[in-house]
């Protein structure tokens, strides 16, 4: 993917630090340079922050996802949708009755996290831990009470949660290991969005109606 040819500043938001981390990840896979003076990466701390940071840049906001000179991108995970679309429609750049996406906001299933996991395979998502020294950790994770009646999915997911260093780094690692063709489709949408590839941005979107 080519650098960021965006003439306006893009401004993307994240609900926390292991979304961040895991776009810049799919950033280096696709060899995309992204303008750190065209393009900020934000970590709202939490999506119920994403009210109070569209607020900020309310001074330049305008429609269609865009603030005066600035765009507005984002990823969040789909519980949160109606939250999500009530903000953008609220703040302007949602139109009542939109999609989401339309404005570039992208969702997850479940959360990012989930999504990974089901494009890797817990094979892949196995080694990743075997590479960062916490298979064992999760083996004994794995026979707790509580945990051995679930899926080893529902395992690798609650196991990503259950310390914060492992939490901001899970989904990263992850998309680190992954074939390019089994990226996360609301990732990818979020960074063909980022440097404006219509056309790629609709293929993911197509990918994101498959799975409703």
């Amino acid at each position: 993917m080519p650098k960021t040819d965006a003439a306006s500043h893009t401004v993307v938001l994240f609900e926390g630090e292991s979304d961040l981390l895991a776009f810049e990840a799919l950033g280096r896979r696709f060899d995309a340079v992204i303008d750190p003076k065209a393009v900020s990466l934000v970590n709202m701390g939490g999506i119920t922050n994403l009210r109070r940071r569209l607020a900020e840049m309310r001074p330049a906001a305008g429609s269609a996802g865009e603030s005066g000179s600035t765009r507005v991108l984002g990823l969040y995970d789909t519980a949160e949708r109606r939250y999500v679309v009530g903000v953008l429609v609220d703040s302007g750049i949602l139109e009542e009755g939109g999609e989401p996406d339309a404005a570039g906001f992208f969702g997850c299933e479940r959360d990012l996290e989930e999504e990974v996991i089901a494009a890797a395979g817990s094979d892949l998502v196995l080694d990743t831990l075997a590479e960062r020294g916490e298979l064992a950790r999760f083996r004994v994770f794995q026979d707790q009470p509580a945990q051995r009646a679930r899926t080893i999915q529902a395992q690798l997911h609650r196991f990503a949660g259950t310390a914060a260093g492992r939490k901001a780094r899970f989904a990263a690692d992850i998309v680190d290991a992954l074939p390019i063709e089994r990226m996360p489709p609301p990732l990818v949408a979020l960074l063909d969005a980022v440097l404006q590839h219509p056309e790629s941005v609709e293929n993911a979107r197509t990918a994101l109606n498959r799975r409703e």
